[in-house]
C-alpha cells in the first residue's frame, strides 16, 4: 500500500547496507561507501536498562566498568541474543549514517547481512529489529552472498565462484552459480573462537589469565595459520592465577599458531567438505578463478597460504576484505531489480502495518 509519508521521507533518507557482525558493525551508504565501522558493543546502565555508549566508546569500557554498568555484545555467533539492545544499536548507526543530512526522522531502505545457517526465528529477529530501528523497507541477504557481491564475484553468471567469509562469530563457505548458492557451510568457529583458543592456551601453559582484548591483540599481531618467514614474539599481560598478582609473559608466534591450530583445522575441513559436495563442472571453474576470502578473520597471517596448500587451488584475499559484506549489501540496493533474487525474504513492510511483496 502506498504511504505518502514514507515516500516523502524516502526522498531524504539514504539507502544503506549493514553488516551486523558479532565483532563489528559496518554501514555502507549508497554513493558514499563505508561510513561506519565500529565494534558491536553496547554499554548498559543496569539501573535504568538504558544504553550509555554504543560502538567504539562502549568497547573502551570493556573490563573497566563500575558495578552498575555492563558492556555487552548483543549478537552472539552472528545472531541476535539481546533484541532490544540490538534495536538500539541499529537505531544509533542508522541515525549516525544520516548525521550530515537534514533528515528529521531517517527512514532508509536497509539491507542487512545475516549468516546463512540461521533459523527463521533468527531471521525474523533481524528483520523486526531493522524496522523497529526506523527502516522504511528492510531486506535480508545471506552474508556469503553479500560478501561475494562486495568482492566482485560473478555470482549471476553460469560459471562457478566460491567465497570464504571468516567473521567474528561465524565462518561462511559458499559456492555460487546463476545467482544462487549451490553449496554452503556455516560454522560457529571464527575470530571469537580464535581469541578464546589463545586465552585458554595462555591460561593452561603459563597460569596467566588474559582478557578478550589482549587475546585479540595477540591474534592480530603474531597469530598465524602457516609458518612465518620470520617468527615473532609479544609480551602478554594479565593476572597470575597462582599468586593472584599482575604478571606478563613472552609468547611466540609458534605458540600462538599452536593455540589456533584446532580452529584453523576446523575451517580447512569445512572448506574441503564444501568442495567435496561441489559438482565437477563448478570445480573446474573454481580451479580457474580460485577461492575468494573475505571478513576480518580471513586476514589472519598465513591463512590464505594454508588454504591454497590444503585445497590445491589458488586462494586470494578480496580487496578490503573486512568491508565486503557491508559493501555488497549496499550494492544490492543500487541494482535491486537485478539482484533481488539474491535476497532472503524480500518482504517489505511499512510502519503503517501494510505489507507488500
Amino acid at each position: 500500500m502506498f504511504n505518502p509519508i514514507n515516500a516523502f521521507l524516502g526522498l531524504f533518507s539514504l539507502d544503506i547496507g549493514i553488516d551486523l557482525g558479532t565483532a563489528n558493525t559496518l554501514v555502507s551508504v549508497r554513493g558514499k561507501g563505508i561510513v561506519i565501522n565500529e565494534p558491536s558493543w553496547v554499554a548498559i546502565d543496569k539501573r535504568t536498562k538504558r544504553p550509555l555508549a554504543i560502538g567504539a566508546e562502549a568497547k573502551e569500557m570493556v573490563g573497566r566498568t563500575p558495578a552498575h554498568i555492563v558492556a555487552i555484545r548483543p549478537l552472539r555467533d552472528g545472531v541476535i541474543s539481546e533484541f532490544e539492545i540490538t534495536e538500539a544499536m541499529l537505531d544509533y548507526f542508522i541515525v549516525k549514517a544520516h548525521e550530515n543530512k537534514l533528515v528529521p526522522i531517517p527512514r532508509p531502505r536497509v539491507v542487512v547481512g545475516i549468516p546463512s545457517g540461521v533459523t527463521e526465528v533468527e531471521k525474523r529477529a533481524v528483520y523486526d529489529a531493522s524496522l523497529s530501528a526506523g527502516a522504511r523497507e528492510a531486506y535480508l541477504i545471506e552474508e556469503p552472498m553479500a560478501a561475494a557481491v562486495g568482492a566482485g564475484l560473478p555470482i549471476t553468471e553460469a560459471r562457478g565462484s566460491m567465497i570464504i567469509d571468516v567473521g567474528g562469530g561465524t565462518s561462511e563457505v559458499a559456492v555460487f552459480a546463476l545467482g544462487g548458492i549451490v553449496v554452503s557451510r556455516s560454522i560457529r568457529v571464527a575470530g571469537d573462537e580464535m581469541d578464546e583458543d589463545i586465552i585458554q592456551y595462555v591460561r593452561q601453559k603459563y597460569n596467566l589469565l588474559i582478557g578478550e582484548r589482549m587475546a585479540e591483540r595477540v591474534k592480530i599481531a603474531i597469530g598465524s595459520a602457516y609458518p612465518l618467514q620470520e617468527e615473532k614474539t609479544m609480551t602478554v599481560r594479565g593476572r597470575n592465577l597462582i599468586t593472584g598478582l599482575p604478571d606478563s609473559v613472552e609468547v611466540s608466534s609458534i605458540e600462538v599458531r599452536e593455540a589456533l591450530a584446532n580452529s584453523v583445522s576446523i575451517l580447512v575441513d569445512t572448506v574441503r567438505s564444501a568442495l567435496d559436495e561441489t559438482p565437477p563442472e563448478l570445480i573446474a571453474d573454481l580451479m580457474e578463478s580460485g577461492i575468494a576470502m573475505a571478513g576480518g578473520g580471513s586476514q589472519l597471517q598465513g591463512l590464505v597460504g594454508r588454504l591454497s596448500e590444503e585445497t590445491k587451488m589458488r586462494a586470494w584475499l578480496a580487496e578490503d576484505s573486512m568491508t565486503c559484506v557491508a559493501r555488497g549489501a549496499g550494492m544490492v540496493l543500487e541494482d535491486l531489480d537485478t539482484l533481488r533474487k539474491v535476497l532472503v525474504g524480500t518482504e517489505r513492510r511499512s510502519h503503517s502495518g501494510a505489507t507488500a511483496r
